[in-house]
């Protein structure tokens, strides 16, 4: 009775596969809409020499090349388990996170070093209407693709999509800062301009916080307590299941996996057993969109089977 069970579905993988094509195309697709909005903006900080357009264009095009760690860590978690991976890569979706994260670090540094060297050394702004545009265009073309690719990452499970999304969503606030820079200068304020880009420093940096909870939160294997709880119902949604015990959850890439103890009664046969935890894996699997694997292992209620699965969990843990 007290077997583990598990079942790789069919249903879960092509699940998998296709929230990794989804994420892909979000991806590029956000991509090119952060580079077209990027490389306009670029073209006006040329013409304006704003120091504030520049720290935004320098976040916009950090924000479109973020797409390329995390299409390889989609490609790479498409791949299936081996022997040495027996989860498969699935988990490099969070080293694609640290990449994401270490740019919006560097986007922060490059901004801010700029906004202080203008400081010491103030210029004017030149074509301050063509500086107020560039500002809308970038808050729009962010805006956009924040939208986009939070709701996305949600959808399939991407908590480094879900971060990405945030970065560009922190994007097009700065870049309506770009305005009060543009204001600044038209009144005469010539530091207006680096503090402005300094402000978005500190706006960067505010994103850079957010984005390494949810990236070091699932690193270190985080879940929402609200998936516990719906998982938790669902296994003893049945009353031929007395108890759930030691539940996990933890991401794999963008799929979830599960392992709980469920306490049945002891005079059960090992068949009956077998087809209560098959019963609620499904239950499970319905009631967890993402989840692609269940482990579930199903012992022996009471003193007995207590004593038991205490003595098998003493002999696993001195192996």
């Amino acid at each position: 009775m007290g077997r583990g069970h598990g079942h790789g579905h069919g249903h879960g993988v092509d699940s998998a596969l296709e929230a990794s094509r989804r994420g892909m195309r979000a991806l590029w697709i956000s991509f090119a809409a952060l580079m077209v909005t990027a490389i306009a903006q670029a073209v006006l900080v040329t013409v304006t020499g704003s120091v504030a357009l520049l720290g935004d264009t320098l976040h916009n095009f950090a924000d479109a090349l973020t797409a390329v760690p995390l299409a390889v860590a989609f490609l790479l978690g498409r791949r299936a388990a081996t022997r040495r991976f027996t989860y498969g890569l699935g988990r490099a979706e969070d080293l694609a996170g640290l990449v994401i994260l270490a740019v919006i670090g560097t986007s922060a540094g490059l901004a801010g070093w700029e906004a202080a060297q203008r400081l010491v050394e103030p210029r004017d702004m030149r074509d301050i209407g063509w500086v107020a545009a560039a500002g809308l265009v970038g808050f729009a073309g962010n805006e956009l693709v924040a939208r986009y690719r939070i709701a996305v990452g949600r959808q399939i499970g991407s908590a480094a999509l879900v971060a990405d999304g945030l970065h560009a969503r922190t994007d097009g606030f700065t870049s309506l800062a770009v305005l009060l820079s543009a204001g600044g200068a038209a009144v005469g304020w010539r530091w207006a301009d680096p503090v402005v880009g300094l402000l978005i420093t500190v706006a960067i940096l505010s994103v850079l916080r957010g984005a390494a909870k949810e990236v070091f939160g699932r690193l270190l294997d985080g879940v929402d307590p609200a998936l516990v709880d719906q998982a938790e119902r669902a296994l003893g949604s049945s009353e031929e299941v007395l108890a759930v015990q030691q539940l996990r959850l933890r991401w794999v890439g963008h799929a979830l996996h599960a392992e709980a103890e469920l306490s049945v009664r002891p005079e059960l046969s090992l068949r009956d057993a077998h087809r209560i935890a098959h019963d609620a894996e499904h239950r499970l699997l319905h009631a967890l969109p993402r989840l692609t694997r269940a482990v579930l292992h199903a012992h022996p209620a009471g003193p007995q089977g207590d004593a038991a699965h205490d003595l098998v969990a003493h002999h696993a843990a001195r192996a």
